[in-house]
């Protein structure tokens, strides 16, 4: 009887709860010198004529860039129209950023991705995933060595080496955009800073960097608690 009773108490002080969810991430008023918060929602840096530009991807401008490739459910960064069983919400798969950058400053710069750290305000901490790390993990969803699960493999790793952000060159007047994958954030994350280090401006005549940046763009989301993301509200 008595645990018939605990029972009926975690349902009844859940009930009330429902789920968590979020609004997408979004600038904070406060940023380093030299940001310039832009309306799409991203965040740029400039120095003279270089800009780094760092945008939180939300999953449907990732489907909507996926959507005219044979088959949209093959985006390797979202579960796509997925929903469990009995469910209408999909979940996030990843945090992604589009990192763009434009060099026309500096003879060549140089980024890499897998400096980029993402810090919480409530102490959390994340790193950027490899091509390996997302490989390994596609991987695991490849029943079987041939047809439909080798050809689902093949499109999302393939996708990734297109789409992900490179630790290439980037030489003066030229160009370079790709994402930047974090794991999903946790549900009581709300403030975050996106640090991405150890950018090289400057190279001595063996190619090692002598000058470097390091740079820290802040974004903010609300955290919803309800049963469906309609009907959510503000966490107290």
């Amino acid at each position: 009887m008595r645990g018939l009773h605990l029972l009926l108490f975690f349902a009844l002080t859940c009930s009330g709860c429902g789920r968590y969810f979020h609004t997408p991430l979004q600038p904070t008023q406060q940023q380093e010198e030299g940001m310039t918060l832009n309306d799409d929602g991203s965040i740029t840096f400039t120095r003279d004529r270089l800009s780094i530009n760092l945008k939180p991807m939300t999953d449907d401008e990732l489907n909507r860039l996926n959507a005219a490739s044979a088959d949209p459910s093959l985006n390797p960064y979202t579960f796509g129209e997925w929903t469990a069983p009995g469910d209408e919400h999909t979940p996030p798969r990843f945090t992604i950023f589009r990192l763009t950058v434009n060099n026309y400053q500096y003879p060549k710069i140089q980024i890499d991705p897998l400096s980029a750290t993402v810090t919480t305000e409530n102490k959390r901490y994340y790193e950027a995933l490899s091509y390996s790390d997302l490989y390994n993990y596609y991987r695991t969803f490849w029943l079987g060595r041939t047809g439909q699960g080798r050809e689902a493999f093949q499109a999302r790793t393939d996708a990734l080496k297109r789409t992900l952000y490179s630790d290439a060159l980037i030489f003066s007047g030229n160009e370079e955009q790709g994402f930047i994958v974090f794991p999903t954030l946790h549900d009581d994350v709300s403030d975050i800073q996106v640090q991405i280090k150890d950018i090289a401006l400057r190279f001595d005549y063996a190619n090692v960097p002598i000058e470097t940046l390091d740079l820290r763009f802040s974004f903010h989301r609300d955290i919803l608690q309800g049963k469906t993301p309609e009907t959510a509200q503000l966490r107290n």
